[in-house]
């Protein structure tokens, strides 16, 4: 071979190798881009998924939160109901008491008989009681409207003003809703 074709052959693999050098150095660019976008892709999709938990998780405590809120507007509803019922039950059985403590104060010769009124009585206010039914205090008390009712005043030098002297009718509640007022003489 002469040296003119070693050196033509020479040059055109040169050219080739050049070639080939800028054809991996595009590659590489290209992969580098192709890397950068894909990662710019997945960066984009993590940030879209993070906002969609993050939007579920909100939900979520919403949901929580109107459910827990229900549970207890449920519950106090169902007390209110219970207690609203067992009131109105009591206030009909009030009088029956009135006539209970009526009996047991009457003077009688029978002692087996005031002695069953009397039975009779404390098993009533017993149960009353493990209802939660309380009697109002009233004689000594001052008087509150929101719990006694004024059906006469009097003038006593011996007791202070606005205290109650006299009961008519014992009153009765349950927690801090009367079910039925004192009613009551109070002093001036």
């Amino acid at each position: 071979m002469s040296e003119e074709n070693q050196n033509k052959e020479k040059k055109e693999n040169n050219r080739i190798e050049e070639h080939e050098k800028n054809i991996n150095d595009s590659t590489q660019v290209n992969e580098a881009k192709s890397s950068e976008e894909a990662n710019q892709d997945e960066k984009t999709l993590i940030q879209q998924k993070q906002q969609e938990i993050d939007e579920l998780t909100d939900r979520y405590k919403r949901v929580m939160a109107e459910f827990e809120n229900h549970k207890k507007r449920s519950q106090k509803e169902r007390e209110t109901l219970y207690n609203r019922t067992l009131s109105d039950v009591i206030e009909v059985i009030l009088p029956i008491l009135d006539n209970l403590e009526n009996a047991s104060k009457v003077e009688t010769q029978d002692v087996s008989y005031k002695q069953g009124i009397q039975m009779v009585l404390k098993q009533f206010k017993d149960v009353l009681a493990s209802k939660g039914v309380e009697e109002i205090k009233a004689i000594g008390e001052t008087f509150d409207p929101s719990l006694h009712e004024a059906v006469s005043s009097i003038d006593d030098p011996n007791s202070e003003s606005q205290k109650i002297v006299q009961e008519y009718r014992k009153g009765y509640k349950i927690g801090s809703k009367v079910i039925r007022h004192s009613m009551v003489v109070v002093a001036n």
